[in-house]
C-alpha cells in the first residue's frame, strides 16, 4: 500500500482527498433524520446541504407539488423534470401528504417521535395554525431541532412579509450597492440570498446538533433571509456607523482594495488584484509603470478616489491593448492577481473543476447521467455527494412508511386511497416520472 506520508504536499493533499474514493468513505450526517416541510429555494437548499453530508431527509409536497416544479428556464423540461426543482433537492425521499389531514398529521407527529430535525419556510405561523409549530413538537420530541426560515422572521414590524430573493436582496441593502452610480440597483443573475441563505440555516443545525450532542437539548432556531443578505455586507455597517455616510454603487471596483476590478481587453474581459505591495509591484512592472509604483506604492493613498480614479484608468488603458491570454500569462509571471472572466460553459468544461468532482458526474437512477456541482466543501474522511435529484410527488411513500414506521404495504396502499398519502397527478406531468419509466426503476425498498 502506497505510503502517501512521503508524498509532496500538494501530492499528499490530492491522494487524502481522492474524488474518485469518494463513495468509499463514510457520511458525517447518517443516521440523522430531517423532516423537509419546505418549498422553493431558500428552504430545500438548507435541508440539499444537509442530504449531500448524509442526513436521511424526508420531504413532504402537497398534491400541486413544489412550486419549483413550474418553475424552468426558457420553459425547459427534461424528462417532466423542471432543472429549476432539481439543484435544491438531492438525495431526498419524497411522500406525497397533506398534513392537514388529520390521519397525516397524526402520521407526521409519529415521524417526529423518530427525527431530530424539523425544517419549514412556510409563512411564520402556518405551523401554528395546523396543531405543528415548535411548541406543540418538541411535546412529542423534546429533544427535536427545529429551523424556521423566512424573509422577515417571526417578531418586528415587517414580520409576515413575502419574501423572494429578489425581496432579500433588496430589503438586505445588497441591491442598492451592486451596479454602477449612474445606474439603477442590480440584482445577483443567480439567487444568491436563497443559497447562501440555506447554507447558513444548514451550519445553524448542525451547530444545534452540535450542541445537542453534549446537552441533550433541542432548540428552536428562527432564521430570516434578510437577516442573511445583511451579513455579507462586509465593512459596510461600521463605516456608515462610524462616517454616517452611506455606501453608494461602484460598478466593478472594490472600494476597499485597489486595484481590484475587471477591465476590457482586445479580445474580451479580465480580472485584476493586486493589493499587497509585491502585488502592485509585479502589475507596475507587466505593465511597464515602475512610476506608478513609486507614486502608489501605499496602499491607503491608492485608495483615496482620486488616487484610484486615476489607477485604475492607467490600468484600463494598459489593458486595451493586451489580449486575456497576454494579461494571464503576465500575471503568473509578476504575481499578481489576474482571470479571464469565464463564461458559464468555461467553468463548465473546465479541467479544473472536472478534476476535483466541483462539477460532478453521476446516474441519477431515474433520469440518467447527470452533471451538477456539487457541495463544496471538501472533507478527506466524510465528503458530501449527490446519490440522486428530484423525484416525482409521492415516488417514496412505501419506501418512507414501512421504513421508518414499520406500515405494511398494505397500509401504505390503504393509506392512498383515502386520500391521506398521495403521489403524482398525471394530469400535471411536471409532479411525474419520466414518460420512459418502467414502474421499477429508480424505487427504494425495505
Amino acid at each position: 500500500m502506497e505510503d502517501i506520508d512521503e508524498l509532496p504536499y500538494t501530492e499528499f493533499i490530492k491522494k487524502l482527498m481522492d474524488p474518485e474514493k469518494i463513495f468509499d468513505k463514510p457520511e458525517p450526517l447518517k443516521g440523522i433524520r430531517v423532516l423537509d416541510m419546505t418549498y422553493v429555494v431558500l428552504g430545500p437548499a438548507a435541508v440539499d446541504y444537509l442530504a449531500e453530508f448524509g442526513a436521511e431527509v424526508i420531504f413532504f409536497e402537497d398534491r400541486d407539488g413544489d412550486t419549483m416544479r413550474y418553475v424552468t428556464p426558457f420553459a425547459y423540461l427534461y424528462k417532466n423534470m423542471s432543472p429549476g426543482l432539481q439543484e435544491q433537492n438531492h438525495n431526498k425521499y419524497w411522500v406525497g401528504m397533506d398534513v392537514r389531514h388529520p390521519k397525516a398529521k397524526e402520521l407526521f407527529l409519529e415521524l417526529v417521535k423518530k427525527s431530530d430535525v424539523v425544517v419549514e419556510n412556510l409563512a411564520p405561523g402556518r405551523m401554528a395554525e395546523w396543531g405543528l409549530s415548535y411548541r406543540e413538537l418538541k411535546e412529542v420530541n423534546p429533544k427535536l431541532i427545529y429551523l424556521s426560515l423566512s424573509g422577515f422572521g417571526h417578531w418586528g414590524p415587517w414580520a409576515g412579509r413575502t419574501s423572494y430573493d429578489a425581496i432579500a436582496q433588496s430589503q438586505g441593502g445588497l441591491s442598492a450597492i451592486t451596479g454602477y452610480p449612474e445606474r439603477g440597483p442590480i440584482k445577483s443573475g443567480v439567487w444568491i440570498a436563497d443559497w447562501i441563505g440555506g447554507l447558513m440555516g444548514a451550519i445553524a443545525v448542525m451547530a444545534a446538533l452540535n450542541y445537542r450532542e453534549r446537552t441533550g437539548e433541542g432548540q428552536f432556531i428562527d432564521y430570516l433571509q434578510t437577516e442573511n443578505v445583511i451579513r455579507w455586507l462586509d465593512w459596510t455597517w461600521l463605516y456608515v456607523f462610524k462616517t454616517g455616510k452611506d455606501r453608494k454603487r461602484a460598478g466593478n471596483r472594490d472600494l476597499a482594495i485597489c486595484p481590484s476590478d475587471m477591465f476590457t481587453c482586445k479580445d474580451g474581459w479580465i480580472a485584476i488584484a493586486a493589493f499587497k505591495e509585491e502585488e502592485f509591484y509585479g502589475l507596475c512592472k507587466a505593465m511597464g509603470r515602475l512610476d506608478l509604483f513609486e507614486k502608489y506604492k501605499d496602499p491607503v493613498e491608492r485608495l483615496k478616489e482620486e488616487n484610484a480614479v486615476r489607477l485604475l484608468k492607467e490600468i484600463a488603458e494598459w489593458a486595451k491593448t493586451k489580449t486575456v491570454k497576454e494579461i494571464d500569462e503576465l500575471g503568473a509571471k509578476y504575481g499578481f492577481a489576474a482571470s479571464p472572466i469565464l463564461d458559464v460553459q468555461d467553468a463548465y468544461y473546465s479541467e479544473h473543476y472536472r478534476e476535483r468532482k466541483a462539477i460532478f458526474e453521476y446516474e441519477d437512477p431515474l433520469y440518467g447521467d447527470m452533471v451538477e456541482p456539487c457541495y463544496p466543501p471538501r472533507m478527506s474522511e466524510t465528503p458530501s455527494r449527490i446519490k440522486w435529484g428530484a423525484r416525482p410527488i409521492g415516488f417514496d411513500n412505501e419506501y418512507v412508511f414501512t421504513k421508518v414506521l414499520g406500515l405494511t404495504i398494505e397500509e401504505v396502499r390503504k393509506l392512498e386511497e383515502e386520500g391521506v398519502l398521495f403521489k403524482w397527478d398525471e394530469s400535471k406531468p411536471m409532479t411525474c416520472p419520466p414518460p420512459d419509466w418502467d414502474g421499477e426503476r429508480g424505487r427504494f425498498f425495505p
